[in-house]
């Protein structure tokens, strides 16, 4: 509806909504085009005339029959004083401006109070959002939102009265700053969108054409899971990535385009999703970082699982097949999905210039692929839509290519426990191996070590850059510890420079990064000296080249001379003042909420409030509490010479004060006078002591007389009076010159962005070497060859997690050695239940990942070729839900390594075919075997107790059979002997475990009756091996 001026009646509004609502079915388009423009002239008039009469020369007979005008003549009945007759020639000509939306206009319906109607309207724009108002100290939510999150936020729902007649309106808030808190609530434990808005002070002019009003409110951004930016409940440790998927040709492209390809198109096949393009953006608010990649339909869930996205948004233009098949790999993984109105076709990626610290080089735009940039551009627009116009700048975009680092699946991020463990599910997590490899000392090496063991490098020289700084780390024990230590006094200096790109950096923010600089500073002379000059006993020169290359990235000068100018205009020592008063705060406002709840509130209520509020007693009313007259200031006084000569003033203002004082101190004969300023009743005279009472009580001096009691007394003088206002508009301006020096800092801190993410992100690298020196100093950790060949030897392999978690229990891992590819690239493992299968197929992914990571690794040596994906079959499960069995989910995984492995691809699988007969299950176990074998021919660890399986395939010429044994003793003890060798392992030994297990005996008997009867080979005692080596070799000979 077109937008009313508030002076005109209703008739005029009823008559613009009517011509809105018939706009479609009766009114020719040339007689409203002049009705609009007609309106628009009236409505650009800043006072609009109390009656307005609009003669229309017209002679369409739609107006001369109309109800409303009942001639071509439409009278606005407010008065009739004055008249204004526009002809049809004299109208604004040219294009019309877009008749907005109905849903934009003003509450029409009961009229509440201000306040309340532009909650209202705010909840009418933002319709998905939870609405919290700023008012006054507090924020806010009115009508269903307070009923509805008002409980969840565990906050009273009260109902707000307003004049007679008008009903009362549900309401709840809580202090303003309590925000984050709350905003934890709703959008990371509940998921919503969370609209806040702000109060802006109205000035004269918006005062007048708003009636009045003091403050306007507006929403100043959009806060969802995803667009985080520096609220304290953010995990620390973690990225807060948001994450556009955009699949190649769903963009919204104009007529002339051509039509979307056939995957797009309703009734696409599975196999045809599966392969569709995809671009995929992500960045985080926090820290500025920002990445795409080109990928498929398929791969998504491993990519859901290894960027960890906090919200995914996705197109409202896709067909319904590609949304289904989005929003359930979304769902499953229990992210956020947003669903985002992509009205144009996608920018140039020269167009996002304005949210980066640093344009694209033409040269690099050629690289990002079609649907990278439309993903881009998809993330961009809705951040900004998020943000409400707040400025923001984002590192350049970073391109992942799949054939750069190793891909870890989905399903092998999590069989592996390689950032969370199966059970709790927490990031990091005691068990995983991120949790036991984490020796980082930073935030931000922290979040760079989850990326890292997350997706490994694939590249041979990253690798080895990260094994040289880590080896010589490790051999030079007392420069890793003066890195540490320089380290431990660094703040999270990324997320600190983005919060002063987006405008919202403070002193203490300034201060943090002061200390970072001068970390920096430190960190880079502890590296000179390492690298300039060969100290005795330490490495060699060329064994420094780690440290030189990272030295060289540094940027300090710039740098330095920000930190020098921070700590010039920073005064620490009041800056520590003013949180000390701000750590009173909260007893002000259990005070304000006494003194409401005495005045308002009743008894229940009452009972209700903490005890705190209930025990105030006779503390001081908020209004009676005296405010120190001596301000901490938190710039230094020569941080400005406008700011070093608005002190010198306020300085003189003080003596005159001084003086004043003795003079009436004087005059009164009262030593114990003093001149204040009390909240709430300005700046008097006070006096304490009976006898000093009495002289003021005789002597006023002109003034009048304030608050007195028997040993206190307050007067008014108006010498006082004028001094104390000189002093606070000295003060006031002092502080805003204090904001206009705090205002310069950022922008300084802004022009020097480059450089401080790229020293921060040298520190981070520091960080995990130091880190992956520290563990391999502990655990006893080798550092791994690596080469371009399809080879995997490990000798002494340990299982990084599983052998902390028996040392704490007083127990010794054993060791294993892995020799797959060449000759032997498929080893079949057989063996009895907790014989410790898995844990050797674990343990050996784990090494791989670790050694591309760049990390040491738990072996007395490992030489590996590099490998481009891993990927685990292991452990059971089933996803009711979605109707799937566990031999149907195992099949579907299954399913994923047999299309995905290849040659340079490393693949555990762990009892395939269990799900099933034991007929079927043995037959899809060796299809799956031979695929791998013929097909695949990928390095394989295989393991099974279908023992057939060694005879099936005797004849595969690249497989080797080994397996754990079972130690018996004669008096029927045993014990597990988890040393591989080479052979087969006929007896799986279950009815020991299930003894173990506490399986009744005479449960146990029966088992074992009827596995003699069935299988005299798998009576207790009964093992046999009769599966030789592809090489020949005697299958007993052990490794």
């Amino acid at each position: 509806m077109t937008a009313v001026p508030r002076t005109f009646s209703q008739p005029y509004v009823r008559f613009v909504d009517e011509l809105a609502s018939t706009r479609r079915n009766l009114l020719p388009m040339s007689v409203m085009r002049n009705v609009v423009r007609c309106h628009q002239f009236l409505g650009s008039r800043t006072r609009p005339r109390p009656c307005s009469v609009i003669n229309l020369h017209c002679s369409n007979s739609w107006f001369q029959h109309h109800p409303w005008l009942g001639s071509r003549t439409a009278i606005l009945t407010r008065g009739a004083k004055s008249k204004i007759t526009v002809k049809l020639e004299d109208l604004p000509q040219g294009a019309l401006e877009p008749i907005p939306d109905t849903a934009e206009k003003e509450d029409q319906g009961p009229t509440y109070p201000t306040v309340v109607r532009q909650a209202r309207n705010n909840m009418r724009k933002f319709d998905n959002c939870v609405v919290l108002t700023r008012v006054g100290s507090f924020y806010e939510l009115y009508f269903e939102h307070a009923t509805e999150y008002g409980p969840l936020l565990n906050l009273k729902v009260a109902q707000k009265r307003s004049k007679a007649g008008v009903p009362s309106v549900p309401m709840a808030g809580f202090p303003f700053f309590q925000l984050d808190r709350f905003l934890k609530i709703l959008v990371q434990d509940l998921s919503k969108y969370v609209a806040i808005s702000e109060e802006f002070v109205n000035d004269a002019a918006n005062k007048v054409k708003s009636g009045g009003l003091m403050f306007d409110r507006r929403v100043t951004r959009i806060v969802t899971p995803g667009t985080l930016i520096d609220e304290k409940f953010m995990d620390p440790d973690e990225n807060n990535f948001l994450l556009a998927v955009q699949p190649l040709g769903s963009v919204h492209v104009p007529p002339i385009a051509e039509d979307p390809p056939e995957e797009l198109k309703s009734g696409a096949t599975e196999s045809a999703l599966n392969s569709l393009r995809v671009g995929l953006a992500w960045l985080d608010l926090s820290t500025g970082d920002f990445f795409t990649q080109s990928s498929t339909l398929g791969t998504l869930p491993s990519a859901f699982a290894r960027i960890g996205a906090k919200e995914v948004i996705l197109s409202d233009g896709l067909s319904q097949s590609v949304q289904q098949t989005i929003s359930g790999l979304i769902d499953h993984d229990r992210r956020l999905l947003t669903y985002h109105a992509a009205k144009c076709a996608e920018l140039p990626i020269s167009a996002w210039a304005p949210m980066l610290e640093s344009p694209v080089a033409p040269a690099d735009e050629a690289a990002f692929t079609t649907e990278e940039t439309s993903a881009g551009s998809m993330l961009l627009t809705y951040v900004v839509h998020k943000l409400q116009g707040l400025d923001v700048k984002l590192q350049p975009p970073q391109r992942r290519r799949d054939f750069e680092i190793m891909a870890i699946d989905k399903t092998s991020l999590r069989a592996l426990e390689v950032l969370a463990t199966s059970k709790e599910g927490i990031t990091g997590g005691k068990g995983s191996l991120l949790h036991t490899v984490r020796r980082t000392v930073t935030r931000g090496g922290s979040r760079l070590l989850k990326d890292w063991i997350s997706s490994p490098s694939a590249s041979l020289s990253v690798i080895n850059e990260r094994l040289d700084l880590v080896s010589m780390l490790l051999h030079d024990t007392e420069l890793r510890e003066e890195i540490c230590r320089d380290l431990r006094r660094s703040s999270d200096c990324q997320r600190l420079v983005q919060r002063f790109s987006l405008g919202r950096g403070d002193a203490d923010d300034l201060i943090s990064l002061l200390k970072t600089i001068e970390t920096t500073d430190s960190i880079a002379n502890v590296l000179e000296k390492a690298t300039s000059s060969q100290r005795p006993g330490k490495a060699g020169l060329e064994v420094r080249r780690p440290l030189r290359r990272l030295s060289c990235r540094l940027s300090l000068e710039n740098p330095r001379a920000l930190a020098l100018r921070i700590s010039s205009a920073i005064d620490e020592e009041g800056l520590l003042k003013n949180h000390r008063k701000e750590e009173s705060e909260s007893a002000r406002y259990i005070s304000a909420a006494h003194d409401v709840l005495h005045s308002e509130g009743s008894a229940a209520d009452f009972e209700d409030m903490p005890r705190a509020v209930r025990d105030k007693g006779v503390q001081q009313s908020l209004s009676e509490q005296e405010i120190d007259e001596e301000d901490d200031w938190i710039m230094r006084r020569s941080a400005s010479p406008v700011l070093h000569g608005l002190h010198d003033d306020l300085s003189k203002l003080r003596q005159q004060r001084e003086h004043l004082t003795v003079m009436l101190r004087n005059r009164i004969g009262a030593q114990s006078l003093s001149l204040r300023y009390v909240a709430g009743s300005g700046h008097v005279c006070h006096v304490k002591g009976a006898k000093d009472v009495l002289h003021t009580s005789k002597a006023t001096l002109g003034g009048r007389s304030g608050r007195s009691t028997k040993s206190t007394r307050t007067f008014y003088n108006s010498d006082w009076t004028d001094l104390g206002t000189k002093m606070d508009v000295a003060k006031f301006h002092i502080r805003a010159e204090e904001q206009q020096v705090l205002q310069e800092l950022r922008e300084q801190v802004v022009a020097n962005l480059v450089r401080l993410r790229r020293n921060a992100a040298v520190l981070d690298e520091l960080d995990i070497g130091c880190a992956f020196a520290n563990l391999a100093d502990e655990q006893g950790f080798t550092r791994p060859v690596l080469n371009e060949s399809r080879n995997h030897q490990i000798i002494g392999g340990r299982h990084p997690t599983v052998k902390i978690g028996l040392e704490e229990g007083g127990k010794a891992f054993v060791k294993n050695d892995c020799i797959v590819g060449g000759k032997e690239r498929v080893w079949l493992i057989t063996g009895p239940n907790m014989g410790g299968k898995s844990t050797f197929l674990r343990q050996n992914a784990l090494i791989s990942i670790l050694a591309q990571a760049g990390c040491f690794v738990p072996a007395e040596y490992a030489e590996l070729g590099i490998v481009d994906q891993i990927f685990s079959r292991v452990g059971s499960a089933d996803d009711l839900f979605r109707e799937q069995s566990t031999f149907m989910v195992e099949m579907l995984e299954t399913a994923v390594i047999l299309r995905q492995a290849t040659s340079r691809s490393f693949v555990i699988m762990d009892e395939i075919g269990r799900g099933t007969t034991p007929e079927d299950g043995v037959a899809m176990a060796f299809a799956c075997l031979h695929h791998l074998h013929h097909h695949n021919q990928c390095r394989t660890l295989f393991a099974t107790h279908f023992h057939v399986l060694a005879d099936l395939a005797k004849d595969f010429g690249r497989l080797a059979c080994y397996c754990a044994d079972v130690a018996e003793g004669a008096d029927g003890s045993f014990s597990y002997v988890h040393r591989l060798r080479r052979g087969v392992n006929r007896a799986s030994h279950a009815l020991k475990v299930a003894r173990l297990a506490g399986i009744p005996e005479v449960a146990i008997r029966v088992a074992e009756d009827v596995l003699a009867k069935h299988d005299p080979t798998s009576a207790p005692g009964c093992q046999v091996g009769p599966c030789r080596g592809s090489d020949g070799s005697d299958p007993k000979a052990t490794r």
